[in-house]
C-alpha cells in the first residue's frame, strides 16, 4: 500500500470519520511507535491539504484529481504508475512534511520547536542566523517515516512511489525561503538577523506541477520481485534511476484516454465537466479550457444559466454578530456535452490526446 492509499482513507474521512480516526490509528500502531499517534491530527490534515491542492492544480485539466480514481490505485492487484499518480504521490507527501513541519515550528509538539542550530552564525555580509527558522528536518523525518512506511512492495512501482514521496519532500526545502528583520540605531538595518520559513503551500503545488510537467518515464520491469532474483531487481532499479535527479517525478505507464468514460479506471469522463470562457482575468490556461476539455475530445459545449444565492450587504452588529443578506445572482456556466450522433475527435485532437498522454 503507498501513500495513494492513506490518501483514500483521508478522503473518507470527511463523510465517515470514525473509519478513517480506526484506520489512522491502526497503521500508525503497526508502522511506527506509538508515539506517533502524536502526529495523527497533522497528518491526516497534511494529507487533505495534498488532495485539495491536487484539486486546485488540475482543475482545468482533463484528469483533474477525481477521488474515485484515486480509490482504485490497486485496480485489478495492479497499482497504477502514471504521470498523474506521480503528482498525488508527491504532493501528498509534500502535504504531510508541511503540516508537520507548521506545527512543530508553532509548539504544538511537546518534544518539537524552531531550528535554531545556527542561531548566532554569520550566514553573509550583514546578517545572521537568529530567529525561528521552521523545522523542516522534524518534518522530513516523520513524514518519511510515515508514509514511505506505507509502501511495502519490493518491484518497479514501490521503487517509483518512494522516489516520488522524496521528490515531494525536497520541493518543500526547495521553496523554503529567507526572512530577515533589520537591527540598528534609527532602522539603519546596519544587520539582520534571518530565518529559513516555509512557502506557502501554493507555491509548493505550483513547484510540483512544474515537475509533473516534466515527469521522466522509465522503461522497467512492472512485475514483482519473485524469489530468488531481488539482487537482479534492485540492479535494475538503480540502473534505471542513475541518471535520475532525486527532486524529479517519474513515471512508469501512459496514461489512458482521459477523455472517455472508463468503467473499469473509474473514470467518467468529460461529459457534464465545467470549463470556462471569455473573462479577460483568466489566465489563457483557464480561457482555453473548453477548447482541451471539450471540442478536442469531441463535445461541444453548452450554456446554461444558473442561479446562484450567495451572502451580501454583511453589517457587524454589536455585539458580536455578522448579519448578511442573501442575494441572487443568475451566473452563465459552459459544460461539456455530446454532440448528435456522438461524433469522435477528428484527426488532429487525436494526435494531441496521444502527445498529451505521454
Amino acid at each position: 500500500m503507498g501513500p495513494f492509499y492513506f490518501l483514500i482513507m483521508v478522503l473518507s474521512m470527511c463523510s465517515h470519520a470514525h473509519l478513517a480516526l480506526a484506520w489512522t490509528v491502526n497503521n500508525f500502531l503497526m508502522t511506527g511507535p506509538k508515539a506517533f499517534l502524536t502526529y495523527a491530527d497533522s497528518v491526516q490534515v497534511g494529507a487533505q491539504n495534498g488532495i485539495h491542492e491536487c484539486k486546485h492544480q488540475f482543475a482545468w485539466e482533463r484528469w483533474n484529481c477525481p477521488e474515485n480514481t484515486l480509490q482504485l490505485s490497486t485496480h485489478n492487484g495492479l497499482r497504477s504508475a502514471t504521470r498523474q499518480t506521480s503528482f498525488v504521490h508527491g504532493i501528498s507527501s509534500a502535504g504531510v512534511m508541511y503540516t508537520l513541519t507548521k506545527n512543530c515550528s508553532m509548539g504544538d509538539f511537546d518534544n518539537c520547536g524552531c531550528d535554531d542550530s545556527r542561531i548566532g552564525q554569520t550566514g553573509g555580509r550583514g546578517w545572521i542566523w537568529g530567529g525561528c527558522s521552521d523545522n523542516v528536518a522534524f518534518g522530513e523525518k516523520i513524514s518519511k517515516q510515515f508514509v514511505d512506511a506505507l509502501e511495502g512492495g519490493q518491484d518497479s512501482r514501490a521503487a517509483i512511489n518512494l522516489h516520488n514521496n522524496e521528490a515531494g519532500r525536497l520541493a518543500i526545502k526547495a521553496t523554503m525561503r529567507r526572512a530577515c528583520k533589520c537591527h540598528g540605531v534609527s532602522g539603519s538595518c546596519s544587520i539582520q538577523t534571518c530565518w529559513m520559513q516555509l512557502a506557502d503551500f501554493r507555491e509548493v503545488g505550483n513547484y510540483l506541477k512544474m515537475k509533473y510537467e516534466h515527469a521522466k518515464k522509465l522503461e522497467m520491469d512492472k512485475k514483482p520481485t519473485r524469489s530468488g532474483n531481488s539482487a537482479d531487481n534492485r540492479a535494475a532499479i538503480a540502473l534505471a534511476f542513475r541518471s535520475i535527479a532525486r527532486t524529479e517525478l517519474v513515471y512508469l505507464e501512459d496514461s489512458p484516454d482521459y477523455c472517455v468514460k472508463n468503467r473499469s479506471l473509474g473514470f467518467q469522463g468529460l461529459e457534464g465537466r465545467e470549463c470556462l470562457k471569455g473573462n479577460k482575468n483568466m489566465s489563457l490556461w483557464e480561457r482555453k479550457s473548453c477548447r482541451r476539455l471539450c471540442y478536442e475530445c469531441g463535445l461541444k459545449v453548452v450554456e446554461k444559466r444558473i442561479e446562484v444565492v450567495s451572502s451580501c450587504n454583511c453589517k457587524f452588529h454589536w455585539c458580536c454578530t455578522v448579519k448578511c443578506d442573501k442575494c441572487t445572482q443568475v451566473v452563465t456556466k459552459y459544460y461539456c456535452a455530446r454532440k448528435q450522433g456522438g461524433r469522435k475527435p477528428h484527426n488532429k485532437a487525436k494526435r494531441r490526446n496521444r502527445a498529451q498522454r505521454h
